[in-house]
């Protein structure tokens, strides 16, 4: 089968990046992949698809950096693709990294649903994905997994939330991802709440949300896969992120640091609260973060970690997610037009 990749941009690929070691699963595998970016569709006069893509050479590698500079190599050059020739188009791009290029914001979105009318499995479904383009479609799972939060651009909203919470809260942007922007008052840094609503503040909406004790000891990244946690014989692709001492950010490119980490009922008993929301939502390939017994993120875009997760576990995580690909296009094949997108991308 063909899969295409849409990211972002090459640029800010990398070789540990979840799309490169789902990428290198599918090329070893025997399928043909190409990657794609928001410059890269075209919708032709006679209503086709088409676009430009980078087809890295469809043979074995030896590792996935060999993989990984091949693609990066001027011999990887763009050629024309008929979208209706693709079988699978997995939108992995993370449209909070072009705020600055508002246009390439929701591309994904926009040709994931023409690709899907053309037969096209995208995944995740992106009808729900662009509800799910900033932090507001968390507040649509059950309160009782999540953190009391707060979304206003109001100050003394913010103040009330503070004072109600003695001072022990998270500060973040409605849009970003990454741990851009975020911040934690304490009664140490009181004095500072006026600033850190001017710099969150003067880019949109502003999460406050209830600090949880239990992120002293880092969060928690797990990834479901067809609205399930993803285990292979009984190991769990997960890990914990620790913050650097001088950092609350746990996000591993934010100085973060990844542990093996045991996965058991509560953590369990998180997925299963926001389960049928993500089936509902054709959320293929999701990644939560938990802290405690709470969830603090849903990653539905671009989640990463994958291939630190499966080290850690001494298992390769990409191989049942590519199993699932191979599965959700023999079921397409064999019930034609029976399944929309949304339902078709978490069978």
């Amino acid at each position: 089968m063909l899969i295409a990749f849409f990211i972002n941009d090459l640029e800010r690929e990398y070789p540990g990046y979840t799309t490169t070691v789902l990428a290198h699963q599918a090329i070893m595998r025997g399928h043909r992949v190409c990657y794609m970016t928001p410059h890269d569709f075209v919708l032709q006069p006679d209503d086709s698809l088409c676009g430009h893509a980078r087809f890295p050479a469809q043979k074995k590698y030896k590792d996935r950096e060999e993989f990984f500079a091949e693609l990066k190599s001027p011999k990887c050059k763009l050629e024309p693709v008929d979208i209706s020739e693709v079988d699978v188009l997995m939108l992995r791009n993370d449209p909070s990294i072009d705020s600055e290029t508002p246009w390439a914001m929701e591309v994904g979105i926009l040709f994931g649903r023409e690709a899907a009318k053309r037969g096209v499995i995208v995944l995740n479904d992106p009808d729900s994905l662009g509800r799910a383009i900033n932090k507001l479609y968390f507040q649509s799972f059950p309160s009782e997994a999540r953190a009391e939060t707060l979304i206003t651009k109001n100050e003394s909203d913010i103040k009330a939330f503070a004072k109600a919470h003695k001072n022990n809260i998270i500060l973040k942007p409605l849009q970003g991802s990454g741990g851009s922007g975020v911040f934690k008052l304490d009664d140490s840094a009181k004095s500072n709440l006026n600033q850190m609503i001017e710099a969150i503040g003067r880019d949109g909406y502003i999460i406050a949300q209830a600090y949880v004790p239990a992120a002293k000891k880092g969060d928690i990244r797990l990834f479901l896969m067809n609205g399930v946690p993803l285990q292979i014989d009984g190991k769990y692709a997960a890990l914990r992120r620790v913050a650097s001492k001088d950092d609350i950010r746990s996000n591993i490119h934010a100085g973060g640091t990844a542990e093996a980490v045991e996965i058991g009922k509560t953590e369990l008993k998180v997925a299963e609260l926001i389960r049928p929301k993500l089936v509902a939502d054709g959320m293929f390939l999701v990644g939560i973060d938990i802290v405690g017994d709470k969830i603090l993120e849903v990653n539905v875009f671009s989640p990463g970690n994958l291939g630190s997760c499966s080290r850690l576990a001494g298992v390769d995580f990409s191989v049942p997610i590519l199993e699932a690909m191979e599965r959700k296009v023999e079921i397409a094949k064999d019930y034609s037009q029976a399944f929309d997108n949304r339902h078709l991308a978490v069978l």
